[in-house]
């Protein structure tokens, strides 16, 4: 207040301004509105800022100086500005915020999180493998990416399991691939690998999920959503390291070709996998990929799905639960979630429940004997695909807001995304 001019500050003190998290106060000038004032109570990240876009006016803003950090604010206006448009506009427009070189990657990190969003929270009667697919090619091709997909004949020979899990869809699967190099990254730069889960509706198969449990299931692409967007941030960054994505698209279906519990089904590393749950399918989408993935010796192999309820149980929706055999990505990790207000919560890679994948008639079973530790189970199951000496980071998020708060509003989220880059960096590209 000792800034403002005393009109100003007598208005903020007699309509009892407190500096409360998302108070917001329009000031007045000779000509209608002046400025705003908004507190930030005890908050300093991008949530502070989040409700903006659509508390002020709309029209042109810019941040004044002040005790917060910009970037941080750029980016609470521009994740709480958006809102998914494909069928129906807003009730008003969102305001709009002027930003200058100080905003950082703050635009980035928002362009990045719109891509996710509208990717996620698309129906699956317009996001289907194929328009998935499509959506990995435009991003490759934004960044003058070379990408590849592999579909039919080729597809049931490379990845199989991907295959398995498409085969019972009307809509074929497809494994999208594309390939980066920053300008800086020779050719023994490292090597960052991305898989990602794009199951764009998922049934449950003939374990067929209940309707409650099915209603959202379009967001269970939400974990290649994220890997896409992690792949925006490093290729935006220019990070000096050659990067390799995967996205398997498919579908879980019910049909005479899907594929039925206790099936067993040949994988790329060679493992057989009984199928004791047609539900279970996103480690079956993943499985492959990692294979081909580790064989590159990458120094980094990340991968992102909306794979379990149990790891919603253990830390609920906003907190994306991971997994690593790699102490130092993890403190490199929750360093930079820290940092930039990007949360995650390790859990742990539990070798005495490893057994508890055993098959009787194959090399393993894709869900446990037991009905307890779901997301532990589902990262050992994985693991077991790693070539030896990777170093892996699994992500098992939620991607989703059940309800609308500042700066996040319902429907898809991109989560740990911010974090993963700047461990990214931070480690690799120092």
């Amino acid at each position: 207040m000792a800034g403002l001019p005393a009109a100003q500050a007598a208005w903020l003190r007699g309509s009892e301004f407190r500096a409360k998290a998302h108070e917001l106060r329009l000031l007045p000038g000779p000509d209608g509105v002046a400025g705003a004032v908004l507190g930030l109570g005890e908050e300093r990240g991008p949530q502070a800022f989040g409700s903006l876009a659509f508390a002020l006016p709309e029209g042109d803003w810019a941040l004044a100086p002040g005790d917060f950090d910009v970037p941080s604010a750029v980016l609470g206006f521009g994740l709480g500005a958006y809102r998914y448009r494909q069928f129906r506009a807003p009730k008003r427009a969102p305001a709009r915020l002027v930003v200058g070189a100080g905003a950082g990657r703050a635009v980035s990190q928002v362009r990045a999180a719109w891509r996710v969003r509208d990717l996620i929270n698309a129906p699956a009667n317009l996001l289907g493998p194929a328009e998935l697919a499509a959506a990995a090619v435009a991003l490759a091709s934004e960044h003058k990416a070379g990408w590849t997909l592999t579909e039919g004949a080729d597809l049931e020979r490379e990845y199989p399991t991907v295959a398995a899990v498409g085969r019972g869809s009307e809509r074929a699967p497809v494994v999208a691939a594309f390939r980066w190099q920053g300008s800086a990254a020779g050719a023994d730069a490292p090597l960052v690998a991305l898989c990602g889960k794009g199951v764009c509706f998922d049934t449950g198969g003939y374990d067929l999920k209940p309707p409650g449990a099915m209603l959202r299931m379009k967001k269970d692409m939400g974990g290649a959503a994220t890997a896409l967007g992690l792949a925006q941030l490093i290729m935006d960054a220019d990070l000096p390291v050659r990067l390799a994505v995967r996205i398997g698209c498919v579908e879980n279906s019910v049909s005479g070709r899907a594929m039925r519990p206790l099936d067993v089904i040949r994988t790329r590393r060679g493992l057989a996998v009984e199928v004791g749950n047609t539900d279970a399918e996103g480690r079956l989408v993943l499985c492959d990929l990692l294979a081909e993935a580790s064989d590159e010796k990458p120094a980094l192999l990340v991968d992102c799905a909306t794979l379990t309820g149990a790891a919603r149980v253990a830390v609920g929706p906003d907190l994306p639960a991971y997994f690593t055999n790699d102490d130092g990505w993890a403190a490199a990790l929750e360093s930079a979630a820290a940092k930039h207000h990007d949360p995650v919560w390790r859990l742990p890679l539990w070798d005495g429940y490893d057994s508890w994948l055993d098959s009787p008639v194959a090399d393993l079973n894709n869900v446990a004997s037991k009905p307890m530790a779901g997301a532990i189970v589902a990262a050992l199951f994985m693991r077991r695909f790693l070539a030896p000496g990777t170093s892996w980071l699994h992500f098992d998020l939620y991607a989703w807001n059940d309800s609308s708060r500042p700066g996040r509003p319902e429907g898809g989220e991109a989560q740990a995304m911010r974090a993963v880059c700047a461990a990214i960096e931070a480690k690799l590209a120092a």
